[in-house]
């Protein structure tokens, strides 16, 4: 063309960014501006975050495309204008037709984005697995990214198993990887998907490498859901790169905490691409299917007509005889794993007898020739493999569903040669599967119902004698594997009839997953080992291993249970028991502790207090300071609680004089989940104003809140900000309590804490700064959940604070109502702490009532239990109450001589409200 003119051919536009252009046959341009329509719109990935309130321009990344998915490219799109209507077809089917300018049309093309979960629900041996086998071979050409995860009888206690073994997988860990390779393979994995170091950081923690996740300083619970979070961003990432499939075998099998991370996921499912084919047997108990996103199959045995197709297909050119078809359809009974192969058993057994196609089918076979069960027919399958295959079957069947050549290879004792020829017979009958090559592979049984079958061949003493071997190869050759999963090597023992070793193996599995905070799968190690014990013949053995294992279960039942429980209970005063007759000091003493901790937290005060003497007792001859520490820990928070003031703050002092940081920093985790130096200060903090020092609890408080955010520790601090709000309310300084208390929600909202019984403390600030409706409403919230949660610690304190708002509304009645409530409280939990104010307030509403001798005994209550409680603050109060009763009735003279003596006992604080009422009252009296 002259002067390097073009003609312009054609003109395309991409009604949809990602998707294929579509002709114009007529299109009108405007100078400097767009092709009309053209990527008028895109599909986001399910994970992208968009809020059509406020708009904002967002990178490709966030979009479906053809440069990341070429299949993309088989659509063909089309974008009427004038009616806003967007077709998208593929060889001229249509697979969505949606008007734009609708919503629904425009939710339509979005569900492109959305992902689905598929419940496969079925009887063993009814193609599960073969389902999901068969959609991978379907897409294999697709472009997706595959994750499996496979559930195993024996890891049904190993939290988290399926992920762990996933992750590991991904990560190419080789067996002799050095622990740095195996971080920097990890890392290489998970930096794509990472928001942050400390996501890497949690999950290698998981892998059991070398971390920082220790340092993070997270409760428990916090811990747990961000790694739950690290996990679920790898997973978003993988779905903003192409689709991910996902297959979860076997979960009838599942750990409790995978069960709640597969929970989340099948959450998040909905919002990304991601297909999550989740396969168990009937009796799991699930919620998952009301869902919208999630569909429920149910597979159910086949027909008549499609087993004889199966039948049919499986013999391929190998006539059968209808006889034997009907004989095959009759045993099998529509289970297709049965089916398959009941067919290769009839078909192998003809290829052996050397007869051919015609003679076959013109012979039924006797009946003895079809088994009459599916676990017979795999039995025959293995006898025709040959002894050594079959052999190798069962070491497989021991080691589990799937085991690596490098396990099976000491195990087996056999040559390299034989070892693997064994393993390739079985792989090309089927009934195993095979990853990569040998050192290096690993194998798979083809169903479960397979090495249950190579299993159960195997006589008593032989099946022993492989666990004994495989549980000495684990020790020898797989120390690492070994410390990861303490059960693996419990189990082997277990079957291997060595019962002393396995239960000890057992608590080690126990501890493991205590400290990890999964506590479900803690409890069901444990008592795996206690089971194992009738067993043992000699009893000071038997008896030591049991104290170790009932110690251990009574700490993991403790926050799964709750301190009522009747469970914990048990596993402390079993160990107590057995405690005494060894005469060892620390199990005694911990299992005391766990016995006081029980009956004191779940409000039986007065049941506590024994259990507190013995501690006490049990270590006034002990030189380790850890325990003097703790059982004095016991005294001041029982001594508090019931009412003896003195005596708690000398037991708080004694400990604050013991207590060291890091000398007794494991002790936040093993006695109450808090620490004793944090709560020695604040406890002495509260009982030093209730003493009648209130500037040297408010010295104390600041220690505490100090201690509590050097250390780091969630709970400790948590709990701090909230008993030195506590003493801001004492005080009688509401916007300090408050500002106190939001700290502490922050605390308890970002770590994921359980709410501690202080909840009852906004409402009496509340009340303090006048907004009386808003005080009760908040102070009914918290009593009552406490009461869902069977919590009666604090109970009284609450109640005491509810009567006086309600008085302060003028609401009398039901002010003693709320009374009434806190007496009869005290009187089952012996809480008598606060006791004092509930009589102070009682005399309140009846004064109100205008029954004035009655609110004038209240009021002597008061002072009286005030007096033999020596909490000076509390007899300030009912003093000035009585005094002020007195004086309105011309008893001036008696009010003076009532109130002057206390307010002059007093030598600090006098510019808090108490003292300065009492000083005001005093001078009127004059």
């Amino acid at each position: 063309m002259p002067n390097g003119a073009g003609a312009v051919v054609a003109i395309y536009r991409y009604p949809v960014k990602g998707l294929s252009a579509e002709k114009m046959d007529r299109v009108v341009l405007t100078p400097g501006e767009c092709l009309p329509h053209d990527r008028r719109f895109a599909i986001a990935l399910g994970s992208t975050r968009f809020d059509p309130e406020r708009p904002e321009w967002l990178p490709k990344t966030h979009f479906i495309m053809l440069m990341r998915d070429e299949k993309l490219a088989q659509l063909q799109t089309h974008f009427d204008a004038e009616s806003a209507v967007l077709a998208i077809t593929k060889t001229d089917r249509v697979l969505m037709h949606a008007r734009m300018t609708d919503p629904e049309g425009c939710k339509l093309v979005g569900k492109a984005g959305e992902g689905r979960v598929v419940l496969v629900s079925g009887e063993p041996g009814i193609g599960k697995s073969r389902l999901t086998a068969a959609l991978s071979e379907r897409i294999a050409g697709d472009p997706h990214t595959r994750l499996r995860y496979f559930c195993s009888p024996h890891h049904q206690d190993s939290a988290l198993h399926p992920f762990i073994t996933q992750l590991e997988r991904a990560a190419g860990f080789a067996r002799d990887d050095a622990v740095e390779q195996k971080l920097g393979k990890l890392r290489e994995l998970l930096a794509s998907g990472a928001r942050s170091d400390d996501e890497i950081e949690l999950l290698a923690e998981l892998l059991s490498l070398p971390s920082t996740a220790a340092g993070l300083n997270l409760s428990p619970q916090r811990k747990r859901e961000m790694l739950f979070e690290a996990w679920l961003h790898q997973l978003e990432a993988l779905a903003r790169t192409r689709p991910v499939v996902m297959i979860f075998e076997d979960a009838h099998w599942i750990d409790p905490t995978s069960r709640e991370l597969l929970d989340l996921t099948i959450d998040r499912a909905s919002r990304q691409p991601v297909l999550l084919i989740v396969t168990f047997r009937p009796e799991l108990q699930q919620a998952w299917g009301g869902q919208p996103h999630v569909t429920v199959l149910a597979l159910n045995r086949l027909g008549e007509r499609d087993v004889t197709a199966l039948v049919r297909g499986l013999a391929g050119n190998a006539p059968l005889g209808s006889e034997i078809v009907e004989e095959i359809v009759e045993r099998t009974d529509g289970v297709p794993l049965f089916i398959e192969e009941l067919t290769r058993a009839v078909l192998e057994r003809a290829d052996q007898d050397n007869r051919v196609a015609a003679v076959l089918s013109a012979s039924p076979l006797p009946a003895a020739a079809v088994p009459s069960t599916l676990h017979a027919s795999l039995l025959a399958r293995l006898d025709r493999i040959g002894a050594a295959a079959k052999e190798v079957a069962q070491i497989g069947a021991v080691l589990g569903r799937d085991f690596s050549y490098e396990l099976i290879q000491p195990v087996a004792q056999r040559s390299d040669a034989e070892l693997q020829a064994a393993l390739a017979r079985l792989t090309e009958a089927g009934l195993l599967f095979c990853r990569g090559a040998p050192p290096h592979a690993s194998y798979l049984f083809k169903h479960a119902l397979v090495q249950d079958a190579a299993y159960g061949t195997l006589l008593r003493i032989r099946r022993q004698e492989l666990h004994a071997r495989v549980g000495a190869v684990l020790e020898e050759h797989f120390a690492d594997l070994v410390e990861r999963q303490p059960e693996l090597l419990a189990h082997h023992l277990t079957a291997a009839g060595d019962a002393e070793r396995a239960i000890r193996q057992w608590l080690k599995a126990g501890q493991y997953a205590t400290a990890r905070s999964t506590h479900h799968e803690a409890v069901a190690h444990l008592e795996r080992g206690i089971g194992l014990l009738g067993s043992l013949p000699e009893a000071s053995i038997r008896n030591a291993l049991e104290l170790g294992l009932q110690l251990a279960l009574g700490q993991c039942l403790y926050p799964i249970k709750g301190p009522s429980s009747r469970e914990v209970r048990q596993a402390y005063a079993r160990a107590c028991e057995l405690a005494e007759r060894q005469s060892a000091l620390l199990p005694l003493f911990q299992a005391v502790y766990g016995l006081w901790q029980t009956h004191a937290l779940s409000g039986h005060i007065p049941s506590a207090r024994p259990f507190s003497e013995r501690l006490l007792h049990l270590t006034s001859h002990e030189v380790d300071a850890g325990l003097r520490l703790q059982a004095h820990h016991s005294a001041w928070t029982t001594a508090q609680y019931s009412g003896q003031l003195a005596n708690a703050d000398k037991h708080a002092e004694a400990g604050r004089g013991l207590y060291d940081p890091e000398e007794h920093r494991s002790h936040r985790h093993i006695y109450g989940g808090h620490d004793p130096g944090v709560c020695a200060r604040y406890v002495g903090a509260n009982l030093q104003w209730l003493l009648g020092y209130p500037e040297k609890g408010l010295t104390l408080g600041r220690e505490a809140l100090d201690l509590a955010e050097g250390i780091a520790h969630p709970f400790s601090l948590s709990i701090a900000f909230g008993y030195v709000a506590g003493l801001h309310l004492s005080r009688r300084e509401p916007e300090l309590a408050l500002r106190l208390l939001e700290q502490q929600e922050a605390v308890t909202a970002e770590q994921r804490l359980v709410p501690s019984v202080l909840g009852v403390l906004r409402g009496p600030a509340l009340a303090m700064q006048g907004a009386t409706d808003e005080a009760v409403s908040c102070l009914r919230e918290a009593l009552s959940a406490l009461a869902r949660r069977s919590v009666t610690l604090y109970r009284p304190y609450g109640l005491a604070y509810l009567a006086e708002a309600l008085a302060l509304r003028g609401e009398y009645a039901p002010a003693l109502a709320a009374l009434k409530d806190g007496f009869e409280t005290i009187d089952t939990t012996g809480e008598r702490w606060w006791e004092a104010e509930l009589h102070r307030v009682n005399g309140i509403a009846l004064c109100g009532l205008n029954k004035l001798e009655e609110g004038q005994a209240a009021f002597e209550d008061a002072l009286r239990i005030a007096r033999q409680q020596q909490a000076k603050s509390l007899e300030l109060r009912a003093a000035t109450s009585l005094a002020r009763l007195w004086g309105e009735q011309g008893r001036r003279a008696e009010a003076r001589e009532l109130l002057a003596p206390i307010y002059d006992w007093f030598t600090e604080g006098f510019d808090t409200p108490d003292l300065k009422d009492a000083k005001v009252l005093l001078d009127e009296l004059t």
